[in-house]
């Protein structure tokens, strides 16, 4: 795992002080060494930067900025390609000849060998940038399932590239313009979408997807590599359950077995759930070596999962690790949030991740996590609401349910006094009144999971905001491959996984300096997954119940059986007490008035609904407090 930065300048402004300042912005993704490559030539100015954090070959030999064929070719790369051994004897059968034992030297060669093509051969999560010095070029690249950040920048003849925001606004070229409609879609949902970034001429590399930038012709091509909805788009497999956990089970372990690849010590995150429970289980079963799993417990018992994982970590038989974190370690990460999640980030669950990784890093370098377990084999509570939900919906005649959404719209909630109060029914009866008029998979699925709908987003902001395209807006599933449950999983593995969850895991990890792998995310688990019938993903009501027939072989039912809170914070208790005072400070009307964005008349209304009425949800004053907060560390400069 490392950091990686770098310019293209067509008007040679940049030189290596700039490189030098974009790359040393990703100190704590890469603290073991650094290195840059600079030339100037007469049409433009290249610079590539690099930190690097030491996995595999740990010799000077693997340091990067790292080039081939006489300097032909020059490559910065984040990440990890676990199958280089594999790849590295094709290509020695083919005549090439190694210097090292890095998979950096092999992505170099493969790229030499096949071009494009060798994006195929690699199984691994990566973002790499190649520079050709023959053919004018450079190649970027992102993993299929978008584990590894790139983001990019291009104005004026100035194309700019790092792991994460930070190395860009550290070039003092950089143009921080903010991208309002961006900020509408963090609204709603908690993050920015790919390939949408917070600043104007500013983009994510959507994941698969690779960047050419012609040096003659100063021109930007990106394409795809692979598609998700390929594989959801087959017909499926027609196979008896048995033999589908079975499979998967051999699927699963030889994906886990491929992350473990390290000359550093590996460890496991274990929360207690079905998903980590799975991972440590499979990886354990044939291993001599004790597995170093780590959990974080919390005081308060309603949110505390670290006694579960303590039992299951002694019937699985590793080295468990965990550390009960007071609330001041969880209110003390807080103001460092907008700092390691530069562009605006609200998943709360983000604090509980930075502190296990941090109790992790004091053992080992590399640390697996077991996230995509949900999108991949159906484990959301919510997709039991998209299934009931759509089919419920969908049963009503239209003029029923257009009538039935005009009632509802005619009745002020609070016309209800028994349930006027109650914050559940609020949000349901908007739903349902919205849902009655479209119940579409779209809207449905939307409905679960923005947090601003159209409406308290168009009266949120001073101006007009319009809707940005993402993934949530996809069509690329067929007709006769639709169901709800598809649909949705398919929503979440491109939209909320790759920019909530990967960004959150990735960002905190590499914020002490820890490598986040994620052995779900291996390319087999998701095609073998999306070719299997969709009712054996929620199979007699009971959601991933592949995942839970396998981990029952190693752990007892009884022990599993029980409901999981994940890592859930306080939220709504420390907003009315420790935070307050930070949303006065940050929803204050003189600070929402100069920064002319929000209307400051509805910015005040959510606040009373909130704290006087008691009507209002915490999420949507996290969500604002989180803006402002980044809007404060990265727009006026104040470091918190």
């Amino acid at each position: 795992m490392c950091g990686i930065s770098g310019f293209i300048d067509f008007k040679a402004v940049n030189g290596r002080t700039e490189l030098k300042s974009m790359t040393d912005a990703l100190l704590h993704r890469g603290p073991d060494a650094h290195g840059y490559f600079f030339n100037q030539f007469s049409d433009y100015a290249v610079g590539l930067g690099h930190r690097r954090l030491s996995i595999i070959d740990l010799s000077p030999a693997g340091n990067q900025p790292m080039q081939f064929l006489n300097g032909r070719y020059w490559i910065v790369y984040n990440g990890e390609i676990y199958n280089f051994a594999e790849i590295k004897v094709i290509l020695a059968d083919l005549g090439h000849r190694f210097e090292t034992q890095s998979d950096t030297e092999v992505i170099l060669h493969a790229y030499h060998e096949w071009g494009m093509n060798a994006l195929k051969y690699f199984v691994g999560m990566f973002a790499f940038v190649i520079y050709d010095s023959l053919k004018e070029e450079l190649f970027c690249c992102r993993d299929r399932a978008g584990v590894k950040p790139f983001f990019y920048y291009w104005k004026n003849d100035l194309f700019l590239f790092g792991s994460e925001l930070k190395a860009l606004m550290a070039n003092p070229n950089f143009q921080k313009e903010i991208e309002i409609n961006a900020v509408g879609s963090y609204m709603q949902f908690g993050y920015v979408p790919a390939p949408h970034c917070i600043f104007k001429d500013t983009f994510k590399l959507l994941p698969a997807h690779f960047l050419t930038l012609d040096l003659k012709k100063k021109k930007i091509e990106t394409g795809k590599y692979w598609n998700v909805y390929d594989f959801y788009n087959k017909e499926k497999l027609k196979i008896p359950i048995s033999d589908a956990i079975l499979e998967t089970e051999k699927v699963l372990e030889k994906a886990f077995n491929y992350r473990m690849i390290a000359d550093v010590p590996v460890g496991v995150f274990l929360s207690g759930g079905y998903d980590s429970s799975c991972l440590v289980a499979l990886l354990q079963k044939n291993n001599t070596r004790k597995l170093k799993t780590f959990t974080i417990g919390f005081e308060d018992e309603k949110l505390n999962e670290a006694a579960f994982a303590k039992q299951i970590a002694h019937v699985l038989g590793t080295d468990h690790h965990e550390y009960y974190c007071t609330e001041k370690d969880a209110l003390d990460v807080i103001p460092r949030l907008s700092f390691y999640y530069d562009e605006p980030f609200a998943d709360n669950s983000a604090i509980p991740t930075i502190l296990v990784s941090k109790m992790a890093r004091a053992s080992v370098t590399v640390a697996l996590s077991a996230d995509a377990g949900d999108e991949i084999f159906g484990g959301y509570d919510r997709y039991d609401w998209m299934l009931k939900y759509y089919r419920k919906m969908n049963a009503i005649p239209s003029i029923a349910r257009n009538s039935g959404a005009a009632i509802l719209r005619s009745i002020p909630i609070d016309r209800w006094p028994t349930f006027r109060d109650n914050n559940i029914f609020r949000r349901r009866y908007q739903k349902l009144a919205a849902l009655l008029k479209d119940p579409s998979p779209q809207n449905i699925f939307l409905g679960m999971t923005v947090n601003y709908n159209d409406r308290e987003r168009s009266d949120l902001f001073s101006d007009k905001i319009e809707t940005i395209f993402s993934a949530h807006f996809s069509q690329e599933l067929k007709v006769e491959q639709f169901d709800p449950l598809t649909y949705a999983m398919v929503k979440d593995y491109q939209t909320y996984m790759v920019d909530d969850i990967l960004q959150k895991v990735d960002r905190a990890t590499m914020s002490v300096s820890l490598e986040g792998r994620e052995p779900f995310l291996d390319q087999h688990i998701i095609e073998w997954a999306a070719s299997l019938p969709v009712e054996y993903k929620i199979y007699h009501g009971q959601r991933k119940y592949i995942l839970r027939q396998i981990v029952h072989q190693y752990v007892p039912e009884k022990l599993m059986n029980r409901p999981k809170s994940g890592f859930i914070v306080p939220l709504n208790s420390w907003l009315n007490d420790v935070l307050k005072p930070l949303v006065d400070k940050y929803l204050d009307d003189a600070f929402i008035k100069k920064q002319n964005i929000f209307n400051v008349g509805y910015v005040s209304q959510i606040k009373r609904s909130y704290y006087v009425a008691k009507k209002e949800n915490d999420q949507k004053i996290w969500f604002l407090l989180m803006f402002q907060m980044w809007y404060d560390r990265w727009m006026n400069n104040n470091n918190l």
